[in-house]
């Protein structure tokens, strides 16, 4: 497995669909930021760091909302093999302003919305809605 961001989202939203509570994910710096934002915005319910050094890993909570899971689609746009870079001009509202884009920026991970505040571009590493 060499794209731990999308087996990160992609985990999440099978979670939600299967009707867990929690989902478990391997831990890293970015996927910990990653997580810290999709708990702002409301995606998933709480984070919780597990384990030591080399067997550390994350406990995500599902949320929900009505008896479905928040997280209902994730589309993964820069890819390994293929980069996307957005400058400020290009980010537009996903799903009509339903859902998020996650770039990773000078500035951190920050969502579409707060990019365009912030005035920053950067690298578009999903949506989700």
């Amino acid at each position: 497995m060499n794209d731990k961001i999308a087996d990160m989202v992609i985990r999440i939203k099978n979670a939600g669909d299967a009707g867990h509570e929690t989902v478990v994910v391997p831990y890293s710096k970015l996927r910990f930021a990653i997580a810290s934002l999709l708990l702002k915005n409301g995606y998933i319910s709480s984070v919780m760091k597990k384990g030591k050094k080399v067997k550390r890993s994350m406990e995500l909570g599902i949320s929900y909302e009505e008896g479905k899971a928040r997280v209902r689609g994730v589309k993964r746009i820069s890819k390994l093999s293929a980069r996307k870079y957005y400058g400020v001009g290009d980010i537009k509202p996903v799903k009509g302003g339903y859902g998020k884009l996650v770039l990773s920026t000078p500035k951190g991970i920050l969502t579409g919305e707060e990019a365009k505040k912030e005035h920053v571009g950067g690298e578009a590493l999903f949506q989700v809605w």
